[in-house]
């Protein structure tokens, strides 16, 4: 008879061992569902949006051929008849609107006495008033005072004169062009010169 304890292993508590790796499966598990639901509700959405942008390429190719038919259907020439027409609608009506009393009390207001104006025509081009003077100045000094004049008043920029003629009196006659803003701003005008 023998009377050895065969038994050499201790003796454990593995039904604590055995819910530990339990609730660790569950929780791998778990995880697991939650990354397998995520990817298959972002696949669906990646479904769904490249539909919608087929969906959106499609119409914008079907837009841009009905833009190109379109496009091949204007007759040119009419095309440029309605746009010719339309820029000298606007050219009258920007004469219609220009106030030559506002000009007459610039050019008053900046006129030094011997200074004569004789013609004034404005020209509307591209929204743009350019005015043509013509001026007789009894010397250079009085012309150079009325551009700084002129140039003080913000109503007029961008001066160039040209044709400088000098009369047997001894008078510089001279051309001048000046792009002309008609209301310019209250700060910038000068004091006396009327609005």
């Amino acid at each position: 008879m023998l009377r050895t304890n065969l038994s050499t292993r201790p003796f454990y508590n593995e039904r604590a061992v055995h819910a530990v790796a339990a609730f660790l499966a569950l929780v791998l598990l778990a995880l697991t569902a939650w990354q397998i639901a995520r990817v298959v509700r972002l696949s669906r959405e990646k479904t769904d949006l490249n539909a919608v942008i087929r969906k959106d390429k499609a119409e914008a190719d079907a837009k841009t051929r009905e833009a190109a038919q379109t496009r091949r259907g204007l007759d040119q020439r009419e095309l440029a008849i309605v746009a010719t027409a339309a820029k000298e609608a606007n050219q009258l009506i920007e004469q219609r609107t220009f106030s030559w009393t506002e000009l007459f009390n610039q050019l008053e207001a900046t006129l030094p006495e011997d200074v004569m104006l004789l013609a004034v025509r404005p020209e509307f081009t591209d929204g743009e008033t350019r005015v043509n003077l013509e001026i007789l100045g009894r010397g250079g000094d009085v012309i150079d005072t009325f551009w700084d004049r002129l140039e003080k008043t913000a109503a007029f920029h961008d001066i160039q004169w040209s044709g400088l003629n000098v009369t047997e009196e001894g008078l510089h006659r001279i051309q001048m062009k000046a792009v002309y803003q008609q209301t310019p701003p209250p700060s910038a005008r000068p004091a006396g010169v009327s609005k």
